[in-house]
């Protein structure tokens, strides 16, 4: 029995200060809506040397001392490779607020969430960065007509 599967690395950072939590509206209309800043982990790039790229290209802060606090993680319907999502979540960071061509940044207050239209399962996902009992987020999602699509499992 093979024990091995291809993946997919990437990532995810809720930055926060107090009440409030910087958010990427997504332009891509295959995953469009409102997320946190993220993004695929390198060749030999660590972790959290990844987040910390992508957070910076994505938003032009430089954060600091990302904790990790959980994953998603997903496969397709035909089970060809598994996507896992390290999300890792800081209030440390310093820097000046840019967009990017991944969409617009800016914050919120976190009471504000249901407000936004979000990507498909971001609210079961905000549970993760924010409830010490949760720590993963396993869900089937299938690529129909190029589009990313949550599959209810």
């Amino acid at each position: 029995m093979d024990r091995t599967e291809k993946c997919i690395l990437t990532n995810m950072c809720m930055v926060y200060k107090g009440d409030e939590i910087l958010v990427l509206d997504r332009i891509d209309p295959n995953w469009k809506g409102l997320t946190f800043p993220g993004g695929h982990v390198e060749k030999d790039e660590s972790f959290n040397q990844s987040v910390i790229r992508e957070v910076f290209e994505e938003t032009g802060l430089t954060i600091k001392n990302p904790r990790i606090c959980g994953m998603k993680q997903f496969t397709s319907k035909n089970k060809e490779y598994r996507y896992i999502v390290f999300l890792y979540k800081t209030n440390e960071f310093e820097g000046e607020l840019q967009s990017s061509n991944e969409g617009k940044v800016f914050w919120i207050n976190k009471n504000d969430l249901e407000k936004y239209q979000a990507v498909p399962d971001f609210h079961e996902l905000y549970e993760i960065f924010n409830k010490e009992e949760l720590s993963e987020n396993f869900n089937y999602f299938d690529e129909i007509d190029n589009k990313w699509r949550y599959i209810n499992s």
